[in-house]
């Protein structure tokens, strides 16, 4: 069983503290570029919070560092699910809704 999609957060900036709020177990996240609303990530995982944080935005610098002012503004919300395998039949579900109403818009 799929729930409802969170409310969309702002996604913490390098070097600021901010935490990321999301569910400890299966389910589905979503990136967007918060100015434009462009997709950056969606993916199916076994710990939303855990993919969320390992999330690669922004560049490194040569020292591996993060350059802030390089990171884009982005939004993220989440979906939890009871199990991985449900995450993934319900974003293959989404990706095919998307593609249909992308075919039909164009």
């Amino acid at each position: 069983m799929i729930s409802k999609w969170s409310e969309w957060k702002r996604y913490p900036r390098p070097g600021r503290g901010e935490n990321i709020e999301a569910p400890i177990t299966p389910g589905i996240y979503e990136v967007r570029i918060a100015g434009s609303g462009a997709l950056h990530s969606f993916d199916a995982v076994e710990n939303v919070a855990v993919a969320l944080a390992m999330l690669q935005v922004g560049s490194r610098s040569w020292f591996g560092r993060r350059d802030p002012a390089s990171s884009p503004d982005l939004e993220y919300r989440t979906c939890a699910t009871a199990t991985r395998a449900a995450a993934k039949a319900a974003a293959e579900r989404m990706i095919g809704r998307r593609e249909t109403y992308m075919s039909g818009a164009a």
